[in-house]
Formats: structure tokens, C-alpha cells, sequence
């Protein structure tokens, strides 16, 4: 049978045509894509079984980003292998096919994935109409999610989303709705906040709150804030093997938003994740956002066309479009405090890496003992690494106890990590098993969500609010920059 077509639109519909490949998955390339749907046999994972439920049915909406793949990078425990995709068809959507078909077709633990594609206009609306499952999965473009999170939440769906959520600070009624709507159904809403499986900053939340080590973090001031964030990433990279190709809406700031809506998500996370672990805020009473900045990342056409393959700016960028080049705002400086405690972060994009050169971050959470920094460093291979360093004139040795009780205590938590000394002062020393890599981190986040599907009462009491707290920061140092000229480059 073929798949339905009509004059308006070609739509591939697995639930009407089941399309169904007979070839191995391992030869699929974007050719054989553009040919054919994604359906392969399925069987039931026996963790539900042994449970005795029906395995959870995950459905991606529109996955626009390289990061709705990695939901499934492996396979997901109780969770159908059958997967029903909503998008519109376009390059987005053949791009994702093309990962889950990696994924499907590697030698190393291969993944078996089936996935039932519904491609046409009309495609969220036919999700929310046919919801052929209990777990909505999003990401993709930003513009306008909330409104697409409301709907899912208002249909019944639990939802696993990628950041960010929100890009204006007129949003955030609309993502409190969002809150009180899931809370009500007791359904999970849960942001992808994967760098708090990073093994570096689980050793510094446990570092900042030990007043032995760290002895409780200073007020700061906004040359020396309590705490500095510091993210460089580039845009030409690989992921999963394979150079990765950004779609051209991924320099539209109102699709994608800008570095401090974005990346900078993660780094509003961390501060309050590592800084106050447990504790609710509320982002009217508990915050204070001073200033925020913002300057472009300036590309040529050549180098616009090594990251996306289009040959030249679209037309709805035309507007940023400036003596040839393209102004990219996506870097941000914002500073601001949390209850007291100033906190200044900036995020930049650049264009590529030197030689060798990754993605990195700078985070300095200051003590009335000591300095917890988290560092990537070429020597290290970009790893992102744990240094305590005592504040001047501090003696060092009693730290060094505190650091051999601190981590004697932690043997069953964390198994051998080491203290040495280094420079002016101490750091940890990191098994390699724990150096997962951030695509992993999607897997461990993937379970942690699925365990809070399963029982929505464990989800933690300060999750949604301190998630409302997380967005107006972003999104008013957002604002904030825009109301002020644009920043020279560094």
C-alpha cells in the first residue's frame, strides 16, 4: 500500500499506510528515508510485563533538535519499543529518522526502536485528537512552546520537554497555568536538566554544602559575585560520530532564543540545584535580576552554510542580515541574586572550536573557607574537573581533613573518588567510570522522569516552582539586555 497522498500535502501515515521496511535498518541512509516510514515488528519490554502493566507508549512531537534522538539513545526499561512521531514533513523530521535509524543499525548494543510517523499540516492537532500514548516528548523549536505544552498537559499526556520552555518574560503566566494545570492532574511536566547527572557538579553540590569545607557560601558583590557561570560553545561540532548539521530556524533567536534563554537554562539550574538542594523558591520574593547583556556571533555566508548546508541566509533572517553578515544573538551576560547571594553568569556561542578545542564551562561558587570550581582544561581533555581552593591566608590542613572525612563518608554514594593536592590547593580525582559524556545524561535524566511517571507523588515539592524561578531569570536578563545597546565583542 502507498502512502495517502493528496494535491495539498504528502503525509506519511504509518497507522494508515504501514509502510514497513524489509531491508536492515544499519543500511538506512536519507535517501531511503525520504522513501519510506520507520515501522519495524514489535515486542513488549518484559520490565513492564514482570510489573504488571502495559508498557508506557512515548510520543515526539515535532523533534526539531538533535536532543529528541538522544531520549532514545538506548532503550528505555517498561517503555514500548513503538514510537508514534507528529511532525511536519520537512528536514527536521528526516534528520531525527536518520538518528533513530543509527541508533537501531550500530554494532554496540543496538537499540530496536519502531516508529510510526504521522507527517502532515495537520499534525498536532492530530496528536491531541488520535494521543496514541501516555508521554508526550518535545524538542525542537522554542517559540511558542508553552502553548503546545498546555495543550499536551490539557489532553492528559505526561511531558518530557527540552529547554527552554519559555523565551519572554509575558510567558511566564502562561507556564504557571502550565504548573497549576499539571499539579491539579497530577501529571509530570519535567525540563531535561541533564547537567545535573554530570558526575563534576554532583561532587561540588555535596562540597558547597559542607560548612567544613566550604563554610557556607559569601553574600558577594557585583565585582566578586557568590557565584560565576562562564559557557562557551561552538557551532560547528559532531554528535553521536557524525558532524551535526543545525537546522536554518536555529539562528532565529524567537525560534530558538537567545544564550541566555537557551544554554543558560542549565547554568539558572545549577546555581540553585547546588547553592540551596531542597529548598522551594519563589521567583516574585526569592530573586533579583540587576542587568542582563547581550552581543552577536557574527558568520559569513561560508561558515552559515558549514553549519546548516543551505547556501545562503533564508529570508526570515533577513533582518539580522548586517554588511553581509549574519548577527547571531546568542550571547548573554546576566547578574543577579537569589536570595542575597549574587550571582553573575555568561554564555557565548562561537563559531568553531581551536584545535582539539570543545565546549566548555567555568562555574566558582565562593566559600568563607574555600573556592569549589569546576574546570575544563585541555590537559584534562575538556573533562569537566572539581578544584577546592582555600580562601588567602586560610590555613589548608584542616580542609584536607574534612576533605578525607567528606569522601570516607561517601564511599557507598561515590565509590573512589580521591582528593590530591594541586596548585594552591586540593583536587578530586575521578574514576573514569563516571566520565559518562552529556548524551548519556539524556538516558539517566529518560529513567529518573519514567520513575516520576510512575509514582507523580516522589516528584520533589520544589521542582515546579523553583522551575518557574529558573525561567524568570533567564527571560528577564533577556529583557533586560534588549532595553540597553548590544555589547562590543569580547
Amino acid at each position: 500500500m502507498k502512502p495517502e497522498m493528496t494535491q495539498r500535502s504528502t503525509r506519511w501515515d504509518c497507522t494508515l499506510a504501514k509502510v514497513r521496511l524489509s531491508w536492515p535498518v544499519r543500511r538506512l541512509t536519507r535517501a531511503t528515508v525520504e522513501l519510506a516510514v520507520l515501522a519495524f515488528a514489535c515486542t513488549d519490554p518484559m520490565a513492564a510485563a514482570a510489573e504488571g502493566r502495559e508498557p508506557w507508549r512515548l510520543i515526539t512531537l515535532d523533534p526539531g533538535h538533535f536532543h529528541a534522538a538522544l531520549f532514545q539513545r538506548q532503550m528505555l526499561p517498561g517503555v514500548s519499543e513503538r514510537v508514534h512521531v507528529y511532525a511536519p514533513l520537512g528536514p527536521d523530521l528526516l534528520a531525527h529518522l536518520g538518528r533513530i535509524a543509527q541508533f537501531n543499525g550500530r554494532s554496540d548494543r543496538p537499540t530496536s526502536w519502531q516508529l510510526e510517523v504521522h507527517a502532515g499540516p495537520d499534525y498536532f492537532v492530530r496528536l491531541l485528537r488520535e494521543r496514541p500514548g501516555e508521554i508526550a516528548v518535545l524538542s525542537g523549536r522554542n517559540g511558542g512552546k508553552v502553548d503546545r505544552l498546555l495543550a499536551l498537559v490539557g489532553s492528559g499526556l505526561h511531558v518530557l520537554a527540552d529547554k527552554p520552555w519559555i523565551l519572554e518574560t509575558s510567558d511566564l503566566p502562561k507556564l504557571e497555568a502550565l504548573v497549576q494545570v499539571a499539579q491539579r492532574q497530577r501529571l509530570v511536566v519535567y525540563d531535561a536538566m541533564t547537567q545535573r547527572y554530570e558526575i563534576a557538579y554532583q561532587l561540588a553540590r555535596e562540597l558547597v554544602q559542607d560548612r567544613q569545607i566550604f563554610g557556607g557560601c559569601l553574600p558577594g558583590s557585583p565585582e566578586e559575585p557568590s557565584v560565576f557561570f562562564a559557557s562557551v560553545h561552538y557551532l560547528l561540532k559532531e554528535v553521536a560520530g557524525q558532524p551535526l548539521l543545525r537546522p536554518t530556524w536555529f539562528f532565529d533567536i524567537h525560534q530558538l532564543g537567545e544564550g541566555l534563554t537557551d544554554v543558560g537554562t542549565h547554568l539558572v539550574d545549577l546555581v540553585a540545584w547546588i547553592l540551596l538542594p531542597g529548598q522551594t523558591l519563589d521567583w516574585r520574593r526569592d530573586l533579583e535580576v540587576f542587568r542582563g547583556q547581550r552581543w552577536p556571533t557574527r558568520l559569513t555566508r561560508e561558515q552559515f552554510a558549514l553549519v546548516t548546508g543551505a547556501s545562503d541566509f533564508p529570508d526570515f533572517l533577513a533582518g539580522a542580515v548586517r554588511e553581509r553578515q549574519l548577527e547571531y544573538y546568542a550571547n548573554n551576560s546576566v547578574f543577579y541574586a537569589l536570595r542575597g547571594h549574587h550571582v553573575r553568569l555568561e554564555v557565548q556561542w562561537e563559531f568553531a572550536a581551536p584545535p582539539g578545542g570543545k565546549d566548555t564551562e567555568l562555574a566558582i561558587f565562593r566559600g568563607r573557607l574555600a573556592r569549589i570550581e569546576v574546570r575544563q582544561a585541555a590537559a584534562d581533555n575538556y573533562q569537566p574537573n572539581v578544584f577546592i581552593v582555600p580562601r588567602p591566608g586560610q590555613d589548608h590542613e584542616p580542609i584536607w581533613a574534612a576533605l578525607q572525612r567528606k569522601f570516607a563518608g561517601l564511599e557507598s554514594a561515590y565509590p573512589d573518588i580521591a582528593v590530591a593536592r594541586e596548585g594552591d590547593g586540593f583536587r578530586l580525582v575521578i574514576p573514569d567510570r563516571y566520565r559518562v559524556g552529556h548524551e548519556a545524561h539524556f538516558g539517566v535524566l529518560t529513567r529518573v522522569f519514567l520513575d516520576y511517571v510512575q509514582n507523580p507523588d516522589a516528584l520533589p515539592s520544589w521542582e515546579l516552582p523553583n522551575l518557574l524561578a529558573k525561567y524568570y531569570v533567564t527571560t528577564k536578563g533577556v529583557e533586560l539586555a534588549r532595553q540597553q545597546p548590544a555589547r562590543p565583542n569580547p
